[in-house]
């Protein structure tokens, strides 16, 4: 998808992760924006054309209840004319930079000509050596680049109220981290576009002004004499000779311009205009085309993880349609009160249109579990009791054998429920935190994540966003 599309994604992402409490994008608004963005696109549109699709309807419609997030989203995006007026200013600026005094006189060994040449061969070095360096390594953009690539995407204040504003605060800290790269390589090219634009307003500025004035050129040092200054001279402004055809001055003409004398300086000009066009022009303008078309390929084609527990829940939806949620107790009979608060925490994760199916308890020290074609294409819970001493062979054994038939299935985890173990020892943190531990040790063995809620008095927030973690961890293959 696009940057514009990405934008959308990552702001609703951010809403329906934030928003723990469902103010401002219920599951009903959650359930509509799916359903409609699978009607618009229909069945064979991919994944990133579903998701910005489901993405732009969930911003319109958060829109008309409070545009704090659209608001938002406009002050991120990026604004095309900040590199404008960067790269016209570098130009403006080049054009007062000259370096003719009062006496329209040009110092051929003074700024700001040789110092632009010797400035951009020194920087054309530094990025070599830092492509060598850091050869396959994400580069890490100066501090000019940093100003850029901070402003240029907006800087207002998360607006909005309760969840919302949450939410608008944790699509600015995840906006800047994910387009991190593509504000960077976009740093990179306006201020290649700079550089070039400054040298030019140099060489524009000493151009026009040497219609109307006749500039003398001349040379003066302490330290340095004629040979000297005619070797600096020679390597100096090579490139110009060997582009416009005019020699660099011999050794005598130079000793005989030394101030107060001098000489027409329009030679000295076409020299200089042609080695920084050949040295810094023309370089700055192909590394300035090199990273625009890095910076629209990143733009034209944003990568969003679809492998994390968001994304493959949104697609799992829209390709194999609602969710399905297959819960094995073992040895353990669910109370109906508990059965409901699970019930909430698979519409909470899974969406209202998850199909949960509780199946009949196994019973203790039978390795049983669901055929592997009852599980295709669905998430299979083993639900244990947190009052029960979890037991490598029996327990553990249960585990291995649900993990090993529940290959077909999208994940596997393990879910005990702590209502029971805190009525009785909810007082003794120190006792329920090593109760946790025996379970995550034996889960771990078994390579099965694991999720503790009070089912009967589920924090739906907390419970959500455990599963999320659960869901996006590797699970035995």
């Amino acid at each position: 998808m696009d940057e514009s599309a990405a934008m959308d994604v990552v702001a609703v992402r951010a809403v329906e992760t934030a928003d723990g409490a469902r103010a401002s994008w219920s599951e009903a608004d959650r359930a509509w924006a799916s359903r409609a963005a699978a009607q618009v696109v229909g069945a064979d549109a991919t994944p990133d054309a579903y998701l910005a699709r489901r993405a732009a309807l969930a911003v319109e419609r958060i829109g008309e209840r409070d545009p704090a997030l659209p608001r938002a989203v406009r002050a991120l995006r990026w604004r095309p004319w900040v590199g404008t007026t960067v790269v016209a200013l570098a130009f403006v600026l080049g054009a007062f930079l000259d370096q003719v005094d009062q006496a329209h006189r040009v110092n051929i060994l003074a700024p700001p000509v040789l110092g632009l040449i010797v400035w951009n061969v020194a920087v054309y070095l530094v990025i070599a050596i830092g492509y060598v360096v850091r050869y396959g390594e994400a580069g890490r953009p100066g501090p000019f680049a940093a100003v850029i690539r901070r402003y240029a995407g907006g800087t207002g204040r998360p607006r909005g109220e309760g969840g919302l504003r949450d939410a608008i605060a944790a699509f600015g800290e995840e906006w800047a981290r994910r387009s991190a790269s593509l504000h960077g390589i976009r740093a990179v090219r306006i201020l290649h576009l700079a550089a070039a634009m400054l040298a030019a307003g140099v060489l524009a500025g000493l151009y026009v002004r040497g219609l109307a004035l006749e500039y003398r050129a001349s040379w003066e040092s302490t330290f340095l004499d004629a040979s000297v200054v005619r070797s600096i001279a020679a390597i100096a402004y090579l490139p110009g000779a060997l582009l416009t055809g005019v020699p660099v001055p011999t050794l005598a003409e130079v000793a005989a311009i030394r101030a107060p004398a001098g000489e027409n300086a329009a030679r000295w000009l076409h020299l200089m205009a042609a080695t920084v066009a050949v040295v810094v022009v023309a370089p700055r303008l192909l590394l300035a085309l090199g990273a625009w078309m890095v910076e629209r390929h990143r733009a034209t084609r944003f990568a969003l993880p679809l492998d994390e527990p968001y994304f493959r829940r949104l697609l799992r939806g829209y390709r194999g349609g609602p969710a399905r949620v297959r819960v094995v107790p073992y040895s353990y009979a669910a109370t109906p009160a508990a059965i409901a608060g699970l019930e909430a925490i698979v519409a909470r994760s899974f969406g209202g249109s998850a199909a949960l199916l509780v199946a009949s308890p196994v019973a203790y020290g039978a390795d049983d579990a669901l055929a592997a074609d009852a599980v295709a294409g669905s998430t299979l819970v083993a639900l244990f009791n947190a009052t029960a001493t979890p037991e490598r062979e029996a327990h553990g054994a249960f585990l291995a054998a649900l993990a090993r038939q529940g290959e077909a299935a999208d994940a596997v985890l393990a879910l005990v429920d702590e209502g029971p173990w805190l009525e009785r020892f909810g007082s003794d943190p120190t006792r329920t935190g090593n109760r946790r531990a025996a379970w995550r040790d034996l889960c771990d063995e078994a390579r099965v994540s694991v999720v503790f809620a009070d089912l009967a008095k589920p924090d739906l927030a907390a419970t959500d966003a455990a599963l999320d973690a659960a869901i996006g961890d590797k699970n035995p293959a």
